[in-house]
């Protein structure tokens, strides 16, 4: 299987968010990218805007 490649951008959180998206992450043993990256697809298969693939 390819790898996809990322597309970046920038993304502004203010104080209190970042730090409750960083506790979590740390949780999660996942840096804030990755946490991040998570909560977007989680979300986003949650409201059918993206097909749930075999192995979810």
């Amino acid at each position: 299987m390819a790898k996809q490649q990322s597309k970046g951008f920038l993304l502004r959180l203010d104080p209190e968010t970042m730090e409750l998206v960083e506790r979590w992450a740390a949780q999660e043993f996942r840096s804030v990218n990755g946490q991040l990256q998570w909560i977007i697809a989680e979300s986003l298969k949650r409201h059918g805007r993206k097909p749930k693939q075999k192995d979810d």
